[in-house]
C-alpha cells in the first residue's frame, strides 16, 4: 500500500487570502444554491433565530475525502485512491498536519475559527475502532463510519460583527466564489420532500420496560453508575431533505447545527450540545445531562427551571459526566490544567430547558486537535458511565446500531482549532429513509414512564417538523 501522504504531493503549495464578502443575516439562503453539490457542509448557528452562537461556516466540493467504514479507509483526491487500515483519527490527523503545512494563511488581523481543514461527522460507531465492543445491534444504518472532506475554501459568517469572508486558498477558484457568495442567489427547483409512511419507533412501551428493567438490574449489580437508553424512530420517504433541514432551524434553531450533503447520506442537525471545542491550546466541553419540556406560559417555565436546578438526581446525573469529562480530556491536557467553571447551568430551547455545565483545559503541547477528539469519543454525556461498560450494554439493550446519532459533527482546521457537536436532535437520510433518536440517562432512581415520556419531550420539534411533510 501507497503512503496515504502521496496524495498530498500532487497539490503545489499556496497561500490564502481572506476576502470581505457581503453580510447577510440568514445563511441558509446563501448556502441554498450550495445544498446539493459534492460534500457540502453548512456548519449552522441558527441565527437569527438562536442567538446562542457566532459562527456560520459553508463549503463544499473538497480536495481531498476520507470516507471509513468495515476497518478500512479510504483516501480519495481528483487523481487517486488510495486505502489505509490503520485508525481513522491517525489517518486523518496525518493528512491534515500534511496539507496544513502545504498551504500557509497570509497574516491578517482578523480572527476567524476556521482557516480552512476538515469538516465532517464522526459516527457514535467509530468508537469501535478504540474500544473492543460487542456486535449485537442491528446495523441498519448503511452508512460510513466517518466521512470527513479536507476543503480549500471556505466562507465563514460572523453574526457579532456583522461580517462575512471567504477564506481561498486556490486563486483560480477565488473570483467565482466572491461573485457567488456576494448575492442571494435562487436555490435550483429540487424533487419535494415527502413522508411516505408513518414515523415507526424501535421500542413500544412494553419492549422500552424491558430494556430499562435490565439496565436498572446492571446498575443494582454495579456494573454502571449511569446508562444512556435511547428509541430509533425511522419513516419512508422520498425528495431533498434541505427542505425539511430549513423548517427545522425555524422550529428548532440551535447553536450547534449543520447540514451534510454527502453522497452516501444527509445530515440534518439541530444539536444543542457541544462536545469539544479547541483554540489555541484551550479545552471546553459543555456536556447536557437533565431535562425538562418547555411550556406555553412564562410562569410555568419559571417552575420547570427551578425543578431542573433543584432535582437532586438531575444535578446527580450531570455531576457523573462532568467526572467522566473530565477524565477524558486529562488524558491530553495539561496536569492540573482541567477545571469546572460553570455547573449546572440552564440553557433553553424551543421545545426544553437543559441542565448544562462546562468543562475546560489546557491542551499539552505534543497532542493534536484529533488526538483530543479521539481519546474522549464518542462524548460520555450520550453513554453513561463507567463509559465502556455502558457502550457494551447499550449495544445490548437498544435494538438498532445509533450510527451517526451520538457522534460528532463539526470541523478541524489547518490552525489546529476544532469545534464539534453531539450529534443529538439529528435526522439522517440516505436510502428512501429518514431516522432520529432521542433518549436519556438512566440512573437507579428513574421512574420508566418520565424516562419513556423525556425520549418524546426531546424530540417533539423532530416529530413536529416531519409532521409537515407527511401525505
Amino acid at each position: 500500500m501507497r503512503s496515504v501522504s502521496f496524495l498530498v504531493a500532487n497539490f503545489m503549495s499556496s497561500c490564502s487570502v481572506i476576502h470581505k464578502l457581503p453580510y447577510f443575516v440568514d445563511s441558509a439562503a446563501l448556502f441554498a444554491p450550495y445544498a446539493q453539490q459534492a460534500w457540502a457542509v453548512f456548519l449552522d448557528s441558527g441565527y437569527p433565530r438562536s442567538r446562542q452562537g457566532r459562527y456560520d461556516i459553508l463549503s463544499a466540493n473538497p480536495i481531498c475525502t476520507f470516507v471509513a467504514d468495515a476497518g478500512i479507509t479510504t483516501i480519495s483526491n481528483a487523481n487517486e485512491t488510495l486505502i489505509s487500515t490503520e485508525n481513522p483519527f491517525d489517518v486523518l490527523k496525518g493528512e491534515l498536519i500534511r496539507y496544513g503545512e502545504l498551504f500557509s494563511l497570509q497574516q491578517t488581523e482578523i480572527e476567524l475559527p476556521f482557516n480552512g481543514g476538515a469538516m465532517g461527522y464522526f459516527s457514535y460507531d467509530l468508537a469501535r475502532h478504540l474500544e473492543n465492543l460487542p456486535r449485537i445491534a442491528c446495523d441498519s444504518e448503511g452508512v460510513a463510519e466517518m466521512a470527513v472532506g479536507i476543503y480549500d475554501w471556505a466562507v465563514i459568517v460572523d453574526h457579532e460583527t456583522a461580517q462575512s469572508y471567504l477564506i481561498c486558498y486556490d486563486v483560480d477558484k477565488t473570483d467565482n466564489l466572491i461573485q457567488q457568495f456576494s448575492e442571494i442567489r435562487r436555490l435550483t427547483d429540487v424533487e419535494p420532500f415527502l413522508l411516505k409512511s408513518d414515523i415507526q419507533a424501535n421500542f413500544s412501551l412494553e419492549t422500552y420496560k424491558k430494556a430499562f428493567q435490565k439496565i436498572k438490574d446492571y446498575l443494582k449489580e454495579g456494573d454502571c453508575y449511569q446508562v444512556n437508553l435511547t428509541q430509533r424512530f425511522s419513516a419512508d420517504c422520498q425528495g431533498e431533505p434541505w427542505q425539511v433541514y430549513q423548517v427545522l432551524r425555524e422550529v428548532n434553531a440551535a447553536p450547534f447545527s449543520a447540514y451534510i450533503h454527502f453522497p452516501h447520506v444527509n445530515v440534518l442537525s439541530s444539536s444543542p450540545e457541544r462536545f469539544l471545542k479547541l483554540t489555541g491550546r484551550q479545552v471546553e466541553t459543555k456536556p447536557i445531562k437533565g431535562t425538562r419540556p418547555r411550556k406555553l406560559e412564562d410562569h410555568e417555565n419559571v417552575a420547570q427551571i427551578a425543578d431542573l436546578q433543584n432535582s437532586a438526581k438531575d444535578r446527580a446525573e450531570n455531576v457523573m459526566i462532568v467526572d467522566l469529562l473530565r477524565n477524558d480530556i486529562s488524558k491530553v491536557c495539561e496536569t492540573g490544567s482541567v477545571r469546572v467553571p460553570k455547573l449546572f447551568d440552564i440553557e433553553s430551547y424551543s421545545t426544553v430547558h437543559h441542565l448544562v455545565s462546562t468543562v475546560t483545559g489546557t491542551l499539552a503541547q505534543d497532542q493534536h486537535a484529533l488526538d483530543l477528539l479521539k481519546h474522549c469519543f464518542p462524548g460520555g454525556s450520550i453513554t453513561g458511565a463507567p463509559k465502556i461498560r455502558s457502550m457494551e450494554v447499550i449495544e445490548e439493550i437498544e435494538p438498532n446500531r445509533r450510527g451517526i446519532y451520538c457522534g460528532a459533527i463539526g470541523y478541524v482546521g489547518f490552525n489546529g482549532n476544532m469545534d464539534t457537536n453531539i450529534a443529538i436532535r439529528t435526522l439522517v437520510h440516505s436510502a428512501d429513509t429518514i431516522r432520529f433518536w432521542a433518549g436519556g440517562g438512566i440512573v437507579n432512581d428513574s421512574v420508566v414512564e418520565e424516562e419513556y415520556q423525556e425520549s418524546f419531550d426531546k424530540a417533539a420539534a423532530l416529530f413536529q417538523v416531519l409532521k409537515r411533510f407527511q401525505s
